[in-house]
This record gives structure tokens, C-alpha cells and sequence, in this order.
């Protein structure tokens, strides 16, 4: 397959980045942890998330400083862009693979690097973790909402009233249950959403259902660029019974009078290692909804964010 060919190409590429010693140095490395199986497993996407959760981490042991990790988190987005680019049947406008080789001398020299970065792009990081309290405004470009890459849902579902919430699981000695409320999503046409409703489901690696599906009611209210819900959902499941690599998933829905069909605008997911207590925003990605997580497509290049606020509670 040619494009699997080249999305190995700008892999290997990487890889080849990481075969220097720098990382030991650092003493952080989450790259050197993955030079095994690079050549075998990471798409540039995958890579990507693995380099932004670096960029954003506030570990102490990392001894990369705040310009090291916003340029860590610009190779990151490159890598988005790169893994756009093998999924666009388009010519015009991709991140080539002749550019996202002008990165290995910016990851082989990440410790001593200065110089302006060779792309104008925006250091986002994949999942941005918020402090209790703290709010983003952000203002930005959506695109065309059609089209999108992966496997999942369907696009459309017959009109229906939303509202399923269930209420929380009871307590168990040692368990865990988690709460998420969700507060709100962004979007640049949010006023133009009708009915809008985000339907909430957990799915394994293969997109199976682990708990009962739930839809939120209709959004409280809409106002500039962010539809507004402040829901609590009961994760069905306690997280320690959860499978390793499952993931909560976040279908926003809202109704197309035209087409008299409900349709999945965007989607967004969180994983386990995610499971945190406290504010998180998480970003959307094009329809159709990829349950397996393999061909991720951002919904815009800025990034438009999903608004949630994570309890758990233990026994």
C-alpha cells in the first residue's frame, strides 16, 4: 500500500532521530521508550500524542525547559499535519515528507536548539490539563464538517429525543467510580446547532461496548463560540474492571431540519491514563467517529476544544 509506505517513511525518519544518546542526558525519555517499536507501530499521529503528553507534562524530573517543550510540542503538530497529509487525497497545502525531515536536526540538537522554528505553526498540546478554575477563550476556524476519516458510527440516526443518563453505580470496597460532568464544547458555529446533545460511550480497543451508551438532554444554552451542557455522567463500569486500553468516547450530535436526521458532528475521547481528578479539555476530531482510534483526524488544524470536569469516588 504507497500510503502505508510513506507513513513508515516519516516514521522511520523520526526513529532515526532517536537513535542518539541525548535522551540519556535528560533522564526523561519518553522517546528512547519507544525506539523499539517504532518501526513497527507508531504512525506519525500515534507519535504525535506520545510528544505532546511530553510537551505538557509537569513531571519533575524533566529537565526540559518551558522553550524546549513548546518546540517539542511544534514537532508534535507537524506530525499532525504529517498524518493529515497521508490521509488527504489533495495535493495542495500537505506537510511533505521533505519537510517533516528538516525536524531531525531540531530533535537530534533539542537540548541546545535556538534558532527559529522552520514552520509556522502553534505548539498544541493533544490534551491540555486545566487547573480548578482556570478557563481558555479561544476563538477559531472551524472546517467544512464534512468528510473525515475511520471507522465507527454511523453519520445520521433517525430524530429522537436524547436524555439516558443513569445514575451512579453503587459503591464496592476498593473500587473506583468516576463522575464526568461536561461542562461545555467549543465551537465557531455554536449558535447554529440545533438541539444539540453529546452521546457518551466507553468502547475497547475494538470498538466494542464495555457499558450502556447515554445521551446528555439537549444543551442547556448556546452563547458565542461554546454550546453549554453542565451534565454529570456515571460511567457505568468502575475503573478498575475497565480493559486495558479502553476509552470514554463524546459524540456531538445535533439535529439537520433540511435532512430531518440527527448527525454526529464531531467527536472527542479520553483515555485511562487520563482518568484524573479535575478539569481537562480534550480535543475533536472529524466524523466519522473512529472507535478504534487509527486514523485520527483533527477537526480543524487549531485546535476546538471538549470542556469536562472529572470526580472519582472511592469506597
Amino acid at each position: 500500500n504507497p500510503q502505508n509506505y510513506l507513513e513508515q517513511q516519516s516514521v522511520d525518519v523520526l526513529a532515526d532521530t532517536f537513535s542518539g544518546d541525548w535522551g540519556v542526558d535528560v533522564g526523561v525519555c519518553v522517546f528512547l521508550c519507544f525506539v523499539p517499536t517504532l518501526q513497527f507501530s507508531f504512525t506519525p499521529s500515534r507519535l504525535a500524542r506520545h510528544l505532546q503528553k511530553e510537551a505538557q507534562s509537569q513531571h519533575n524530573n524533566s529537565e526540559f525547559t518551558e522553550d524546549q517543550k513548546k518546540t517539542i510540542a511544534k514537532i508534535a503538530t507537524c506530525l499532525e499535519l504529517r498524518s493529515a497529509a497521508l490521509q488527504s487525497t489533495q495535493s495542495q497545502d500537505e506537510f511533505k515528507l521533505e519537510d517533516l525531515k528538516k525536524l531531525e536536526p531540531i530533535l537530534k540538537n533539542i537540548l541546545t536548539y535556538n534558532k527559529e522554528f522552520p514552520f509556522d505553526v502553534q505548539p498544541v498540546p493533544l490534551r491540555k490539563i486545566l487547573a480548578p478554575g482556570e478557563e481558555e477563550h479561544l476563538e477559531f476556524e472551524e472546517d467544512d464538517e464534512e468528510g473525515g476519516a475511520g471507522a465507527g458510527s454511523p453519520d445520521s440516526f433517525p430524530a429522537r429525543v436524547p436524555g439516558t443518563l443513569l445514575p451512579r453505580l453503587p459503591s464496592e470496597p476498593g473500587m473506583t467510580l468516576l463522575t464526568i460532568n461536561i461542562e461545555k464544547i467549543g465551537l465557531k458555529d455554536a449558535g447554529q446547532c440545533i438541539d444539540p446533545y453529546i452521546t457518551v460511550s466507553v468502547k475497547d480497543l475494538n470498538g466494542i461496548d464495555l457499558t450502556p451508551v447515554q445521551d446528555t438532554p439537549v444543551a442547556l444554552r448556546k452563547e458565542d463560540t461554546y454550546v453549554h451542557f453542565n451534565v454529570d455522567i456515571e460511567i457505568q463500569k468502575h475503573i478498575e474492571k475497565l480493559t486495558k486500553g479502553a476509552a470514554i468516547f463524546f459524540e456531538f450530535k445535533h439535529y439537520k431540519p433540511k435532512k430531518r436526521f440527527t448527525s454526529t458532528k464531531c467527536f472527542a475521547f479520553m483515555e485511562m491514563d487520563e482518568i484524573k481528578p479535575g478539569a481537562i479539555v480534550i480535543e475533536l476530531y472529524k466524523k466519522p467517529t473512529d472507535f478504534k482510534r487509527k486514523k485520527l483526524q483533527l477537526l480543524t488544524k487549531k485546535p476546538l476544544y471538549l470542556h469536562l470536569h472529572q470526580t472519582l469516588h472511592k469506597e
